[in-house]
């Protein structure tokens, strides 16, 4: 069996992939409350 030592993975695409997600994320937020403040306006 492999010998595993804490903290020796590469954890690069990991914390790639979570600032994607958090990205990702906070944009879409920002698109709803736009849209939201669109309908908002001019909903009739």
């Amino acid at each position: 069996m492999a010998e595993h030592k804490h903290g020796t993975m590469d954890t690069s695409v990991q914390e790639q992939t979570y600032e994607g997600f958090i990205k990702f994320s906070t944009r879409f937020c920002i698109f709803l409350v736009f849209v939201a403040l669109f309908l908002a306006v001019f909903a009739t």
